[in-house]
């Protein structure tokens, strides 16, 4: 699977956990160059809290386009530190 924004592939892995229709990414197969983390955090009722990311490539900014579970609840322990993504990332294989 690829995550690609802003004609960049943002990250690529073979081995994505799918949870809720989102592919959860290894962190090792993101380019990290292309995330800055934002400070908003979100807390879901199953899988616990989330930190965001922005991606930002060539200049342009997609706020909290990507995010991480860094401690997740045990029914979600498959996304622990894996990356996902959203608002027109676009993920294809």
């Amino acid at each position: 699977m690829k995550a690609i924004w802003n004609g960049k592939i943002i990250a690529e892995s073979d081995d994505t956990a799918v949870v809720e229709s989102n592919h959860y990414f290894p962190a090792e197969s993101v380019n990290m160059e292309y995330l800055k983390k934002s400070g908003h955090k979100y807390t879901c009722h199953w899988k616990g809290v989330c930190d965001y990311y922005n991606l930002v490539v060539d200049g342009k900014i997609n706020e909290d386009a990507a995010w991480i579970y860094p401690d997740p609840t045990p029914p979600a322990k498959q996304i622990k530190d894996k990356i996902a993504f959203w608002k027109g990332v676009e993920i294809t294989k």
